[in-house]
């Protein structure tokens, strides 16, 4: 299955599960998520990929072999895990969730509804 982009939207979103994530920062992929007033129920994830790379500043603090498992499985506040997911109107979006704090006091992450896909015939 090939997929071709078809609108890049890139606005956050809020979303909700049917069971509270275990983990805050590794949340898994919502079951449903809410954009510009309507909901999108997630039928089924198509493929998911995950981005722990440090950047910046935050790419320099860490020894090479510590750096090296953060890369695999993430540290506090850096990256993103993305779902490309197919909805109940048979719609494909990719959403993302950025791991990274927005403030002090609003320490969680952040839904990214990225960009609608249409599969490629």
């Amino acid at each position: 299955m090939s997929f071709k982009p078809i609108r890049f939207i890139h606005e956050p979103v809020a979303v909700q599960f049917d069971s509270p994530p275990i983990l805050e920062k590794k949340p898994g992929c919502p079951d449903s998520f809410f954009w510009r007033e309507n909901q999108f129920n997630i039928l089924e994830i198509v493929s998911e990929w995950h981005n722990y790379d440090r950047k910046g500043r935050m790419a320099k603090n860490m020894k090479p072999a510590n750096a090296r498992k953060a890369s695999k499985r993430g540290s506090w506040g850096v990256g993103q895990d993305y779902y490309r997911v197919r909805t109940v109107e048979n719609r494909i979006f990719e959403i993302y969730y950025d791991r990274a704090p927005q403030n002090v006091s609003h320490r969680k992450g952040e839904w990214f509804l990225y960009r609608e896909l249409e599969e490629e015939q």
